[in-house]
């Protein structure tokens, strides 16, 4: 998927980022300053009316394929759910260099955050798989911790990738429509590190949502920031689905498997769960 023009200003994407950030906080899903949001701009954007502070920042890697390119990224520590009352206060803008070896932190007066979030390895590795293999020139990824998601990668079958997703996508129609992939699987691994990096990218380049083991999950769009938040939504309101089924003594039978490829077929849709 490639935007055209005209493209958001980077205004409208602010305020995007900022609505995507308070439905997050909405679901529960952003305890205190838990969640970051991070977006690819692959146009021209002038960041230095909002953000006229800069310094160096030294990237994890070289990254020429997005030379010249922009990101926008929550810092650490922030509230998503404050976002949309200053964004420029929470978030920072980064630009690279022509060549990718370097970039710019622009930053706005009302900076309340010390450095970009921690989890930024991970996000920029995901935004350059997915340049790198679809050509696109937008991208938003949001990490997030839905409690029902996060509670049931804890029990032991909901780990494996099949079962979780046969159960998940069972309970509304719209489910497969929206997550026709289901959700990839990530055992537990330690927040930030160079393995939950890898494996991210991984299993964001088959699925749209990666539910990151007992930790939460993370959802990338190349159509909006609010796309990739309608997706945790999605798979969170399937996991509350379950949950309410197990509390209830699995007396829910959900959507039969034909019953979700007759919903498929209907719609068109292209799905590899059932």
């Amino acid at each position: 998927m490639v935007i055209e023009a005209p493209y958001p200003d980077l205004n409208e994407l602010l305020v995007l980022i900022g609505e995507a950030g308070r439905r997050m906080s909405d679901i529960d899903a952003t305890e205190g300053g838990a969640g970051n949001i991070s977006v690819y701009i692959g146009w021209p954007v002038e960041p230095r009316r909002v953000f006229p502070n800069m310094e160096r920042y030294d990237l994890p890697e070289p990254v020429p394929d997005v030379g010249g390119d922009a990101f926008v990224i929550t810092g650490s520590g922030r509230r998503l759910r404050e976002i949309m009352q200053d964004p420029p206060a929470n978030v920072g803008f980064l630009q690279v260099d022509q060549e990718g070896s370097a970039a710019t932190l622009y930053t706005s007066p009302r900076r309340l955050f010390a450095r970009l979030t921690t989890e930024f390895n991970s996000h920029l590795a995901v935004h350059l798989d997915q340049v790198r293999r679809t050509g696109t020139n937008f991208h938003a990824i949001i990490h997030a911790q839905p409690p029902y998601l996060t509670y049931l990668s804890h029990i032991p079958r909901y780990q494996d990738k099949a079962y979780l997703n046969t159960h998940l996508l069972r309970w509304q129609p719209e489910m497969i429509v929206n997550l026709p992939e289901g959700l990839g699987c990530i055992p537990f691994l330690i927040p930030g590190s160079p393995d939950l990096m890898a494996a991210t990218v991984s299993a964001l380049r088959t699925h749209r949502v990666a539910l990151w083991g007992k930790h939460g999950v993370m959802a990338r769009s190349d159509l909006s920031v609010k796309r990739a938040s309608d997706r945790i939504e999605y798979a969170e309101a399937g996991a509350r689905y379950e949950y309410m089924n197990l509390a209830n003594g699995e007396m829910g039978e959900g959507l039969s498997p034909e019953e979700v490829r007759a919903i498929c077929a209907a719609f068109g849709v292209k799905q590899s769960v059932y």
